[in-house]
């Protein structure tokens, strides 16, 4: 992160602003972009203080998300992740419909912990279909799973990156505070925005 950081005070790197702002206007446009063309943007923060942002945001931009636990191969093995998430939402279905009721009540008890337990690992992909055209991760050295399957998965890598991580793998970076609330709101926001406009303009063109 060495070339956007301004400068040292108090033992604390300072981001260079004139750098982060244009770095943040390239990510978003890039995202809008993809929202233009009718792309999906995963959303990925499961860090205490964002994860609850990132929910909302993406929910907001009507994107796929994942704010509670990486599964392992979400990328690398979409075909299992779609399996898991047809399991899911037949269940959802079947609860909802009353179908379930037919079971005895240990097997209806066993059904409803298991939609809870797929709804916190597979409950914000629900709509991901195939691969997103670009994945946007809050915290990549928190989310280094996420990080090496998006890389592995050729699924270009928007990602907020604090002075203390490694951007190499990161096709857009955007320099900030990664733990700051205040930070991740207001960054979180933009991008949830960028995505909406982009999904405007979609809609226009159609």
């Amino acid at each position: 992160m060495a070339s956007y950081i301004f400068g040292e005070r108090g033992g604390i790197h300072v981001i260079d602003l004139e750098i982060a702002v244009k770095k943040l206007e390239e990510a978003l446009k890039f995202l809008s972009d993809i929202a233009a063309n009718g792309g999906t943007v995963l959303f990925v923060g499961t860090k205490k203080q964002g994860a609850q942002i990132i929910r909302e945001a993406a929910l907001d931009a009507g994107m796929p998300y994942v704010d509670k636990r990486w599964l392992g191969g979400t990328l690398t093995n979409f075909r299992a992740i779609q399996d898991v998430l047809r399991r899911y939402l037949d269940l959802k279905s079947k609860s909802g419909r009353g179908e379930l009721s037919k079971y005895t009540k240990k097997e209806q008890i066993g059904f409803q912990k298991e939609i809870e337990d797929l709804e916190v690992k597979v409950g914000g992909l629900v709509g991901l279909n195939k691969l997103p055209q670009a994945i946007f991760i809050l915290d990549i050295k928190k989310e280094e799973t996420a990080l090496k399957e998006a890389v592995a998965s050729h699924v270009p890598i928007v990602a907020v990156c604090d002075t203390n991580v490694d951007p190499s793998d990161v096709e857009y970076v955007i320099p900030a505070n990664d733990d700051a609330v205040k930070s991740i709101k207001l960054i979180v926001g933009l991008v949830a925005e960028a995505i909406k406009e982009g999904k405007a303009n979609n809609q226009q063109v159609k």
